[in-house]
């Protein structure tokens, strides 16, 4: 995993996620690191385009999941 080093934040930034991660029972890099995946997260139009280009690259399903099932309940 990576590192980063953020340099430069005002005191009061600092104190406030510091008070943040006290109310949250948490260290001040377990917090900072939460903040950060959360804002790392991807959009939703760059999720919906990632859905469309693996629709693109599986093609069409064709498969009727009918007979799995029976087979299955009857395997049971």
């Amino acid at each position: 995993m990576g590192q980063i080093l953020v340099r430069n934040l005002e005191d009061g930034v600092i104190e406030r996620l510091k008070a943040r991660a006290i109310k949250a029972d948490k260290s001040l890099e377990q917090s900072v690191r939460d903040i950060l995946v959360a804002a790392a997260k991807p959009s939703r139009d760059e999720v919906l385009a990632e859905m469309d280009r693996l629709r693109e690259e599986i093609g069409p399903v064709t498969l009727d999941a009918t007979d799995l099932i029976r087979e299955d309940r009857d395997n049971r």
